[in-house]
């Protein structure tokens, strides 16, 4: 056991950007594994996509999906709800059981894919106080700020790989649209150079980008809203079929708590990013009952560590900083030095 001194409480962390893969796909994860996976690597608090086997895109499938959850969590968690332009009579409904509104302008996971001239039209329809999030890669980056005009609508852009996107992002925001965006640690943390040694196990949507599209989302994390994991687990066969998603839910905090020994980020970056600003803008309750101890040690991602049903993760092998050993949830002890110590189901469903 670590000295006391090594060890930092950080507050429960949030994650609005994972994929548990249930109903649907459980080979790949489901609501117990994936939020496992979550406390045990600090985060209190995920936000699951709608982009599942049968996409999230009626009100039926949504209260289905709650209900499977209610049964299985172990963190808390929200869910985002889905359109193709055809569902706008079920948005005020869906809105109250939902966290956001998840929208993909680019092909991913499922073939769920909006045609941008609903855009508008979508933009409008649902609730302003609830934030409209963005698949949005290099090619359709324009049309989704371009569509915000007049509205004030709130956009989230999620899992920003690069610095073409990020710099249009920094002058829509100078231009008073009130749009905010998220990063990714593999994007943060590998390049497409990475691709060559991991295969399949770095195929990810959107795509490794060059070490410069890198070195500028370091350069400017002050006008980065949030991070997140993107969590997205396939299995071995899958991956190798071409699959593209990566886990990340167990290796965030570490990869983090790693740069800011190297320098790279502060200890309330971390905080502003991955608790502060995700309740922020997604509306999020938090509880000082919440938190987790980290023992800011070495050691190696190892894949039969992880509590992700996938079991593995482009990280593995690496060392890093800062072993998660507690996570609290309302006072009560949910994962402590590797194990899982409550049940399935005791984690609490978001509601609006």
């Amino acid at each position: 056991m670590p000295e006391q001194s090594n060890i930092i409480r950080l507050p429960g962390l949030i994650d609005v950007h994972v994929h548990l893969r249930d109903p649907g796909q459980t080979q790949k994860e489901d609501f117990t594994s994936g939020t496992s996976a979550a406390v045990a690597g600090g985060f209190v608090t995920v936000v699951d996509m709608p982009n599942n086997a049968e996409p999230i895109t009626t009100v039926e499938r949504l209260k289905n999906k709650r209900k499977v959850a209610e049964e299985k969590t172990i963190s808390d968690i929200g869910f985002h709800y889905g359109s193709l332009g055809d569902n706008l009579d079920t948005f005020e409904e869906a809105a109250k059981l939902s966290v956001g509104l998840k929208l993909y302008l680019n092909n991913t996971t499922g073939g769920y894919l909006l045609d941008a001239k609903h855009l508008k039209k979508i933009y409008a329809a649902w609730p302003k106080n609830k934030v409209v999030l963005l698949h949005v890669e290099e090619d359709v980056i324009d049309v989704a700020i371009e569509s915000m005009k007049d509205l004030k609508r709130p956009i989230h852009v999620c899992h920003m790989p690069s610095k073409e996107i990020l710099e249009k992002i920094i002058k829509a925001k100078a231009a008073g649209y009130p749009v905010t965006c998220g990063v990714c640690p593999h994007h943060l943390f590998l390049t497409n150079d990475d691709v060559e040694t991991l295969g399949s196990y770095g195929k990810m949507l959107p795509s490794l980008k060059t070490k410069t599209d890198q070195e500028y989302l370091w350069d400017h994390l002050d006008n980065i809203d949030i991070f997140e994991s993107d969590h997205a687990p396939h299995t071995h066969e899958e991956k190798k079929e071409g699959a593209h998603g990566v886990p990340g839910l167990e290796t965030t905090l570490p990869l983090l708590l790693t740069a800011e020994k190297q320098g790279r980020i502060t200890r309330e970056q971390i905080i502003e990013k991955c608790f502060t600003k995700p309740a922020e803008i997604f509306n999020l309750k938090t509880d000082d009952d919440s938190y987790v101890e980290v023992s800011m040690e070495e050691y190696v991602i190892d894949n039969k560590d992880l509590k992700t049903k996938c079991g593995w993760s482009p990280f593995h092998g690496q060392k890093v900083t800062g072993k998660v050993l507690k996570t609290v949830i309302r006072g009560e002890v949910v994962y402590e030095n590797g194990e899982i110590k409550t049940k399935p189901g005791s984690g609490k469903v978001i509601e609006s």
